[in-house]
């Protein structure tokens, strides 16, 4: 094992032991707390966040592509929590706008021959992560909310830039659709999900089956998504520093991922940006309070509810961005995770 290789392991270890301690030694661990735009940062974020500035990550830039990809995997595994049991766990490949895509469909415990599905699509900035990095947020979605998970590994930038990202999201859902007797899913009752860039994807997904007036997605769900690349809202200066992702990294992710500047502007890139946002399905829409995405998430929320949506939007005010891969060993984040899959689950009828 090379030194960097033990820092990290050890470095995990110390992260899952900090998580799990009582909310009373994380707040005295932290330091004072930090507070901004009126809210508090959560103990445990705010100890991960401390943390983390003890073994800071190289300069946005300096790393390749291929080096930021094996650092996150080596990252998200060393702090990954236990797994949350699953009745079956298939690794499958599933149609997408070009080739066939890599897929992993979770069947928790007591699901019934054929429940309602959830298709996530994992965050990383149109970059990074893949099915691994996101085991642990599909597994607690499909348990606590009693639905099976299907994760896809959509085409990733730079290698395909946009729109090759929004194409395969849209073509697995379709194929979703049309294969659902064989993935034990309800057709009725299949919805899009997905963190950051993810829940992006999941955004554009809703508009464009709207758009083609085929089948669309039962429900959304988008946790702290990007939706307008094309400007940046007053979080990005609030939190532009020390929150997990920082404004230039979000800027490192969107020049990776659009071909020109000028698709920024494509309501595909920016969903935020669509004319018309009428006749979606009913969303839930959860932001972190100390995220650059925050405003602009909550903008889009706002804007379906204005176009006649079902909208619910909640703003988990004291985490930051990616709390979603930290709620199977941090409190508070599985706190808010359970509230997701219950919405979930409320929507999709498994309560």
């Amino acid at each position: 094992m090379t030194p960097l290789r033990f820092r990290e392991r050890i470095s995990g270890r110390l992260f899952r032991v900090a998580m799990r301690l009582p909310r009373s030694m994380q707040k005295l661990l932290a330091g004072g707390t930090i507070s901004v735009d009126g809210a508090a940062l959560e103990p445990e974020a705010q100890l991960a966040l401390r943390l983390m500035a003890l073994q800071p990550e190289p300069p946005v830039g300096s790393l390749s592509v291929a080096e930021e990809r094996r650092q996150t995997a080596r990252l998200s595994a060393s702090v990954a929590g236990p797994p949350t049991p699953m009745a079956r766990v298939r690794d499958l490949m599933i149609q997408g706008a070009v080739d066939a895509l890599p897929a992993r469909l979770y069947a928790p415990e007591g699901a019934a021959a054929t429940s309602p599905l959830v298709i996530y699509y994992h965050g990383g900035g149109w970059v990074l992560c893949d099915l691994n990095t996101h085991d642990g947020v599909c597994r607690l979605l499909a348990q606590q909310a009693s639905v099976r998970v299907l994760s896809v590994n959509y085409r990733l930038a730079p290698e395909h830039r946009h729109p090759a990202a929004v194409d395969d999201a849209y073509a697995t859902f379709l194929s979703v659709v049309t294969d659902a007797v064989n993935l034990g899913a309800d057709p009725a009752r299949i919805a899009v999900a997905g963190d950051s860039a993810g829940g992006h994807l999941a955004a554009v997904v809703c508009q464009d089956a709207v758009a083609a007036g085929g089948p669309v997605p039962a429900y959304q769900v988008l946790l702290y998504p990007a939706t307008d690349l094309s400007s940046r809202s007053p979080s990005y200066d609030l939190f532009r520093d020390g929150f997990f992702l920082t404004a230039e990294k979000m800027e490192w992710f969107i020049d990776h991922y659009l071909r020109r500047p000028e698709d920024a502007f494509d309501p595909r890139a920016s969903p935020l940006r669509a004319k018309d946002l009428s006749g979606l399905p009913p969303a839930y829409v959860a932001t972190a309070g100390f995220d650059v995405l925050r405003d602009e998430g909550e903008a889009y929320a706002r804007r379906m509810a204005d176009a006649g949506v079902e909208v619910s939007l909640r703003r988990f005010r004291g985490l930051v961005h990616g709390f979603a891969n930290t709620a199977t060993i941090g409190r508070a984040a599985r706190a808010a995770m359970v509230e997701v899959s219950q919405a979930i689950a409320t929507a999709l009828g498994t309560r």
